[in-house]
Formats: structure tokens, sequence, C-alpha cells
């Protein structure tokens, strides 16, 4: 049996994709049903979205999961240009 991964952190793009936007973090908290702290934990790592929250967040986005969330870091902008 495996061990169990010591690395479990989604990561996300999700402060660029709302700065993108231009969507305050009230705004966006409050089209998905969230607390407005909460987008600041889950933009910093802090705390990893339910599978129904992401969900949500891509959907008001409408972009797919896979854009915004990831099981491994995004590269940094600029990255691999």
């Amino acid at each position: 049996m495996a061990a169990p991964a010591k690395d479990d952190a989604v990561h996300n793009r999700l402060r660029q994709v709302r700065l993108e936007r231009g969507i305050s973090r009230r705004d966006f908290a409050d089209a998905v049903g969230i607390h407005y702290q909460t987008v600041g934990y889950l933009e910093r790592g802090e705390y990893s979205p339910s599978l129904p929250m992401a969900l949500k967040i891509v959907a008001y986005f409408e972009l797919p999961l896979e854009s915004v969330f990831s099981l491994s870091p995004f590269p940094k902008v600029g990255e691999g240009d």
C-alpha cells in the first residue's frame, strides 16, 4: 500500500482570475455564497475548497475546473514563455 501524499494542498489561480475581471473579494464572496474573508484564505492557499465550492467558483467564472484549481503549483506568470 502506498503512503498517503504529504502535500494534499489545492493550488489555485483564484486571485489572478478575480483581479483580471475586476471583481472585489466581497462581490465575489456574495456571488458564490461564502464569507469575504474565506476568499482571502482560499487565495493564499490557507484553505482548500470543498468540491461543491470549487464547482460554484468555476461556474461563476465560466471556466473549467483545471484552469483555476490544481494539485500541482501553477507556473509563475512569465515562466515557460
